[in-house]
C-alpha cells in the first residue's frame, strides 16, 4: 500500500528521477512550455513551482538553492530575470497542464505543461476581466455606505 508516499517514482530510481526532472524543469524555463506524459507533468509540477516561488526573492541563497536542484546556470539566470518578474504578483499555480490525448506509438497519456503567464491566448482575457473584478470585502464596504446615503435623502 502506498499510504502517505506523495513522491511518485516514475519507474526510476532516485539519481534517474531527479536528473530527468531538473532537465524537463530546465526545459521548461527555456522554452515555456513541453509536452510530455501527464504521470511527469504532474511530478514537474510538484517540482518547479517550489522553485519558481523562491526566484521572486533574488537572494544569493536563493539562487544557489535553485542551483542545487536545476544545475544549469542559464536556466537559474533565466529563472530568475524573466520569469520571476513575470509571475512577481501571482500568489501561486505558475504552471498549467492541458491533456493532448493518447501517444500513437505506445498510448500513453500525454500533456502539454506550460508556465501561465506566458500564454498570450489565456492571459488576453483575464487581464482585462481582472481589473473590473472587486472582492468580497469592498462589495461589503460599499453597501451600507450607500444604504446611509439613502437614509439621509430620506430626511
Amino acid at each position: 500500500m502506498r499510504h502517505g508516499k506523495k513522491v511518485n517514482h516514475l519507474g526510476r530510481k532516485t539519481a534517474h528521477r531527479k536528473a530527468m526532472l531538473a532537465n524537463m524543469a530546465c526545459s521548461l524555463i527555456e522554452h515555456k512550455r513541453i509536452n510530455t506524459t501527464v504521470a511527469k507533468a504532474k511530478a514537474l509540477k510538484q517540482f518547479v513551482e517550489p522553485l519558481v516561488t523562491k526566484s521572486k526573492s533574488d537572494t544569493t541563497h536563493n539562487r544557489r538553492l535553485v542551483f542545487s536542484k536545476l544545475r544549469q546556470k542559464d536556466a537559474v539566470t533565466e529563472l530568475f530575470r524573466e520569469v520571476a518578474t513575470k509571475v512577481a504578483d501571482r500568489p501561486g499555480g505558475y504552471t498549467r497542464i492541458i491533456k493532448l490525448g493518447n501517444r500513437l506509438g505506445d498510448n500513453a497519456d500525454m500533456a502539454m505543461i506550460e508556465l501561465v503567464d506566458y500564454n498570450e491566448i489565456y492571459n488576453a482575457d483575464k487581464k482585462a476581466a481582472k481589473k473590473s473584478t472587486r472582492r468580497g470585502r469592498a462589495k461589503k464596504a460599499a453597501a451600507p455606505a450607500v444604504e446611509t446615503q439613502a437614509t439621509q435623502e430620506e430626511e
